[in-house]
């Protein structure tokens, strides 16, 4: 087991793990996944409540969703400390978690697909990189004056076991042809949204799962280790980032630009402010997408509420307008007309609410 440890030797090993990982996300996308988007919590969910009916945008089921979780259900059995544990403020995590998807719709990728756009080369991501890092810090600093989101305490096994029961159904339902709307994992490969082939997105997602449950790797935690603490996974973060940028560039889609960069825009100024609010809003719920999914994969029954609200926040995203346009060949692309109004509103809302209960825990003898 390699989460929990703190010996260098254990750091590295993650470290290289990270950097296998940052590989096999650019094969996915190699393999016909949409650009720099081999795994992403955010833009996946979003496709599932399509897939559901919940907007009328991108709806595909998407196998990586079920990979990640039953990868890091199974790595949690195997490392014997698969543990059901609930009650650190489901409703907000909820609702920060809906906030953080529509920031990232707004984007256009979660944090882990920001590692990803880093990693192709796409220029507007790093040129927007210092507003989630900004976003992480503010966080850490309200941490600091007394916000929390509450400690999970143990509780029954079986609700452990309902965030991989409800997130495994896609597949379970597909498999029992269920029909759910849209291209699903076994569709005519050019129908609906790009994708792997699902048996190998599948597979891949199944180790990304566990390598993730066993590192606890998260790009929010890369991020507050700018500030202080666990440096190796700011190295980690590098190392998935370098991965990546390799795998890229020997299958050829490396491409260090600001323009022609895939399911991306150049709108600096929103894409800063939209990273600033997903940094906010995941580092207040305990984790990016990614690592809600794998959490509840885990046993944590509060990441199922989070992975709710991120499907929430992904389809209100696209049914509200809110969701920014890719630039293309013949458009420029760029944050809706309503985005930059719900963007200041929630960063308003979450920076308020941070401040109250920051108030409220240094009142409290």
């Amino acid at each position: 087991m390699l989460r929990g440890e703190h010996s260098n030797g254990t750091r590295m090993r993650a470290v290289l793990l990270l950097l296998v990982l940052g590989g096999l996300a650019a094969l996915l996308v190699l393999a016909g996944n949409p650009g720099n988007m081999g795994l992403c919590g955010a833009c996946f969910l979003r496709d599932l409540a399509g897939a559901l009916r919940l907007h009328q945008g991108p709806s595909i089921v998407r196998p990586e969703v079920p990979g990640l979780v039953l990868g890091a259900l199974l790595w949690s059995l195997l490392a014997r400390r698969h543990v059901g544990r609930s009650g650190s403020h489901a409703v907000v995590r909820f609702l920060l978690c809906a906030a953080m998807a529509i920031g990232a719709m707004v984007f256009l990728g979660c944090p882990f697909r920001m590692l990803q756009r880093l990693g192709g080369g796409d220029l507007n991501a790093w040129l927007a990189l210092p507003g989630f890092v900004l976003g992480v810090g503010l966080a850490r600093w309200f941490e600091r004056r007394g916000y929390s989101l509450g400690k999970t305490q143990e509780v029954p096994l079986a609700i452990g076991l309902l965030g991989p029961l409800v997130l495994l159904a896609p597949l379970v339902a597909w498999l029992a042809g269920a029909g759910l709307a849209g291209p699903a994992f076994g569709a005519d490969e050019a129908v609906g949204p790009a994708r792997a082939p699902w048996l190998l997105a599948l597979g891949l997602a199944l180790l990304a799962g566990g390598v993730l449950s066993a590192t606890g790797f998260c790009a929010i935690s890369a991020a507050r280790s700018v500030f202080g603490g666990q440096r190796w996974m700011l190295w980690a973060a590098l190392a998935f980032v370098s991965g990546y940028a390799l795998t890229a560039l020997l299958g050829g889609r490396f491409d260090a630009s600001f323009a022609g960069q895939p399911i991306a825009h150049g709108d600096w100024l929103w894409n800063t402010l939209a990273l600033l609010l997903v940094g906010l809003c995941g580092a207040f719920a305990g984790g990016c997408p990614v690592r809600q999914l794998v959490m509840a994969g885990e046993g944590n029954g509060d990441a199922l509420v989070g992975c709710a609200g991120l499907v929430l926040g992904g389809a209100l995203a696209h049914s509200l307008g809110l969701a920014s346009t890719p630039a293309t060949a013949t458009a420029v692309g760029g944050a809706s007309a309503a985005a930059p109004v719900a963007i200041l509103v929630l960063l308003l809302a979450v920076l308020g609410y941070a401040a109250a209960m920051s108030r409220r825990t240094a009142a409290i003898p």
